[in-house]
């Protein structure tokens, strides 16, 4: 019997395709440690996102791949997750207790944007995030009533915000300072303004992501907020209906401008299943978001079932990811949220924040 190396570890390691990064994990850099000793082979796994509804999985997997070396009896795989700081738009500075801001956003409205952008917020926490959610749509705030939050924020020192809280999800939004049915009847400016505030002045504390469930469109507002807000990476959600794929296409060329990552496509109302029968139908047409997404060179996240329990959950103050943890729905956003926050760990990190200040100073 020869002796077994962490070299030979490694090329095992090599063989397996995560499926969230679509690569090995060897070469995605998440392979932090192997040591033998003997028979035992000790491999340390850090993934750069949340992942705790996939991490027995991942060590099971590698387990018993590592185990099926000649020279191996025993194998102890340690998984665990550590989200680093991104990369945002050149010339714009990351805020302060914020490592990533994760845009939601569609070219145009009626296609679920918000419904998504709060369940994947909500999936990320189930993963193991720290999440904020800012309400960015100044005409339209949905998110108080969809996390089912009422009153007003704090002020302590009468200058910024407390965030309010719902689900362990931080959330600012204009909802929370105006009547629910006090229409906003304001100019772009006034509007950018206000977003900048909302975001700035907001003590928002310690967040991995912050899920930003931007305006529809891709307007002046749009395009101010791509690009004055730090965004490390960008989701688009459409619907497989023709019209709604050419605003997207809109809303990806404007990330695109920006030097924003569009990290990937998630297609809404992707079919409907009836049920009483379990009969599934593209009421919306087939396949159209996996085809922009092709067309694009970007990645497809997910496609989400037309079902009126979301639609009910999610009205009443109790999205799906929380209200039906278990469902098969609560399992595609919590696909979609590991894949979108794994697209995230493979883009440039910022490492301005470790490197020490330099400060001159006239004795």
């Amino acid at each position: 019997m020869t002796d077994v190396t962490a070299s030979d570890i490694e090329e095992q390691l090599k063989s397996y395709v995560d499926p969230y990064l679509e690569r090995d994990l060897v070469s995605a850099k998440c392979v932090k440690d192997i040591t033998v000793d003997g028979t035992t082979a000790n491999i340390e796994i850090s993934l750069g996102f949340p992942a705790d509804g996939y991490r027995e999985q991942l060590a099971s997997t590698l387990k018993e791949k590592v185990e099926a070396i000649e020279g191996v009896s025993t194998a102890n795989i340690n998984v665990s997750s550590k989200i680093a700081e991104h990369a945002v738009q050149k010339g714009v500075k990351h805020l302060d207790n914020i490592k990533n801001i994760i845009a939601v956003a569609s070219g145009k409205g009626g296609v679920g944007k918000s419904t998504v952008a709060v369940n994947l917020a909500l999936a990320l926490v189930a993963e193991g995030a720290t999440v904020g959610m800012l309400d960015a749509d100044i005409y339209g705030p949905s998110q108080p009533r969809m996390l089912g939050v009422h009153g007003k924020p704090e002020s302590v020192d009468g200058k910024s915000l407390e965030p309010m809280v719902s689900y362990h999800i931080q959330a600012m939004s204009i909802g929370f300072l105006v009547d629910e049915e006090t229409p906003m009847i304001w100019r772009g400016p006034m509007v950018t303004q206000a977003l900048q505030q909302l975001l700035g002045d907001t003590n928002w504390k310690d967040l991995d992501y912050l899920v930003v469930d931007m305006p529809p469109g891709t307007g002046d507002v749009q395009l101010t907020l791509a690009q004055q807000v730090p965004v490390s990476g960008a989701v688009i959600v459409t619907t497989p209906q023709d019209i709604a794929l050419l605003d997207a296409r809109k809303g990806f060329k404007m990330f695109e401008k920006v030097e924003v990552p569009v990290l990937g496509i998630v297609e809404n109302m992707s079919m409907h299943i009836c049920s009483e029968c379990g009969h599934e139908e593209h009421i919306f047409g087939k396949g159209g978001g996996q085809r922009m997404s092709e067309e694009y060179n970007v990645d497809f996240l997910g496609g989400i079932p037309l079902d009126m329990r979301i639609r009910e959950e999610t009205d009443s103050g109790k999205p799906t990811v929380v209200a039906d943890p278990d469902s098969r729905i609560s399992e595609i956003y919590k696909e979609i949220a590991r894949r979108t926050a794994a697209k995230l760990s493979l883009k440039t990190k910022d490492y301005a924040a470790k490197f020490p200040q330099i400060i001159i100073q006239n004795d």
